[in-house]
């Protein structure tokens, strides 16, 4: 068994995990961070994309509201090609409490979170097609944040001084000595092979898993698994991020991110992070809310329905996840339970990841007698060295029209070309076709991979060849099982919506891969007893998952 050898482990590839991990290595702490996906994998891939302004928390939560507000001032500095600065209207519709307005301006000042009244008229003057009959509206410094791009150049910057990534290993378990924690072991989920790493510390930056990996070490730490339903429509009808202004709820926020707009969020708390589905009527009930903001929504076409889970720390018993905080919550266990080298960190939100880190890595470097002070708030990241410039919703049809490379898109509804395909799979170590869709947003569009998947396997045959060996020393068919895993990925959600034309467009999806190219027919590894089309495409971890492609297209249908 391969031992590897750290200061810190760090638990856990979403945004909190890999920024502990960059400031670790600026302070020259050796670190290596294991992630059991791709990097945003879990929730910091999986939400809606805003960046917080701190408006959202000002009555029920003010500590998170400041930290929010803060935090966005920094991460425009620092990684302003991830953000897109599209502002923010808090909007007092008529379903909502009139005075709550006053309340609201009132805890901004508070909190420190910049506000400003603007008139009704201005507001429509700038969205058109928001309601109409909303009563008041106030600015703030919302924004949304592309959170796929933004983790990897955190984590690009964590390598360029030194620290280790390694995706697709799973924490097995947890090593002790007595009543200290000296490690974990791993396993590769791509070659099965256990990996020993001994640190001097463990940091657990697993979020909603934080619990299961507290567990291993037998200390408890209570996070409630907040599911958040969102869903993704085939159309920005507005640039601003539209909230309404009242107490945090479901379905009301808009959140317009690259080429769609997401209405969210549900909270429903969820027994297990890694099983959940969405029911069909959370999906009614958001496009309901979505019509309070914008009459006609539920008329727009319906793209894609996920969800996330939040990471939610449970210091007090309550029955309803949004009583608790969003703010969060560093656990030092070995003042807490007793158990030395360990430490967790909780709740949170995807804009106060930075300060999270921060105070995480003030924490280990005291323990480790480093004095080197934190340098991520003035620290510009990989991307945003040369120009600072903000992202802008152009910029990839400028840049084709610049270069007369309409022929090399690869994806034609998110302007994904061959080059951009190529250097995910090359530099940036995809393991399947899913990783290239989180660095490229390629199968994100309208056709939800319809075109684009046949292509980019197509590359990856080019790059890699189309077979592989499995560990049981069986030869696969590579390209079969990537192209299926990734329909399947599509698929899972593209079922709550299957309607209107997002249904015509399955449909015509189905005769391209299974009338056409009969993509259930392909080579398979199959267990003892089972038959052809049942279970699992491959034993290969890294892209194993269950099909039954052409029961669940039909029954789609």
């Amino acid at each position: 068994m391969q031992t590897l050898s750290t200061e810190v482990l760090v638990i856990g590839g979403g945004s909190t995990g890999t920024g502990i991990l960059f400031d670790l290595a600026q302070r020259g702490i050796r670190a290596i961070l294991v992630e059991k996906g791709d990097l945003t994998h879990g929730t910091t891939g999986r939400y809606h994309g805003l960046l917080h302004s701190g408006g959202r928390y000002v009555v029920k939560d003010p500590q998170s509201a400041t930290e929010c507000a803060e935090e966005n001032a920094i991460l425009r500095k620092i990684m302003p090609h991830c953000l897109e600065d599209t502002s923010g209207f808090f909007v007092v519709t008529p379903w909502d409490v009139p005075d709550y307005g006053d309340r609201f301006v009132q805890a901004c000042h508070n909190t420190r979170v910049p506000v400003q009244e603007i008139s009704v008229e201005e507001a429509l003057r700038r969205e058109p097609l928001i309601n109409p009959k909303i009563s008041r509206v106030f600015e703030v410094q919302d924004g949304s944040a592309d959170s796929f791009l933004a983790t990897h150049v955190v984590a690009e910057g964590a390598k360029q001084h030194g620290a280790q990534v390694l995706n697709y290993h799973m924490v097995v378990d947890l090593l002790r000595e007595g009543n200290r924690v000296i490690g974990a072991l791993v396993e590769d989920l791509r070659t099965g092979e256990q990996k020993r790493i001994e640190s001097a510390y463990v940091m657990n930056a697993a979020g909603a898993w934080a619990g299961k990996i507290a567990g291993m070490a037998d200390v408890k730490v209570s996070v409630v698994p907040g599911k958040g339903t969102m869903v993704a429509m085939n159309h920005r009808m507005v640039n601003t991020v539209i909230n309404r202004c009242k107490m945090p709820d479901d379905g009301d926020i808009l959140v317009p991110i690259h080429t769609v707009a997401v209405i969210g969020t549900t909270d429903v708390p969820v027994p297990n992070p890694d099983v959940f589905g969405i029911d069909a009527e959370e999906v009614a009930f958001m496009l309901e809310e979505g019509e309070k903001l914008v009459p006609g929504f539920a008329t727009y076409r319906a793209l894609r329905a996920w969800a996330g889970v939040r990471p939610l720390y449970q210091d007090v018993d309550t029955a309803d996840n949004r009583e608790l905080t969003r703010t969060y919550k560093l656990l030092d266990h070995s003042e807490r339970d007793g158990v030395a080298g360990f430490i967790s960190i909780v709740g949170g939100k995807w804009t106060t990841y930075r300060l999270m880190a921060e105070e995480a890595v003030d924490a280990l470097a005291k323990k480790l007698g480093n004095t080197q002070p934190c340098r991520t708030r003035e620290t510009v990241l990989p991307g945003s060295e040369t120009d600072g410039h903000l992202y802008w919703l152009g910029h990839r049809l400028a840049e084709t029209e610049e270069q007369h490379s309409y022929g090399a898109l690869v994806c034609e509804c998110e302007l994904v070309s061959r080059d951009m395909v190529v250097k995910a799979i090359t530099e940036g170590n995809a393991s399947n076709i899913d990783d290239i869709r989180r660095d490229t947003r390629l199968g994100m569009g309208p056709c939800q991979g319809g075109f684009c998947t046949y292509r980019a396997v197509a590359i990856w045959d080019e790059i890699h060849g189309p077979n592989w060996s499995s560990s049981h020393g069986d030869e696969l068919s590579q390209s079969g099982a990537l192209l299926r895993h990734f329909l399947q990925e599509r698929w899972k959600g593209l079922t709550p919506v299957t309607w209107g034309d997002q249904l015509r467009q399955q449909r015509l999806d189905q005769i391209i891969y299974l009338d056409i190219l009969g993509v259930n027919l392909l080579p398979q590894t199959l267990e003892k007893g089972q038959q052809p089309g049942e279970g699992l495409v491959t034993d290969h971890p890294a892209i194993a998952t269950e099909y039954h492609v052409r029961e669940e297209l039909t029954t789609g249908e």
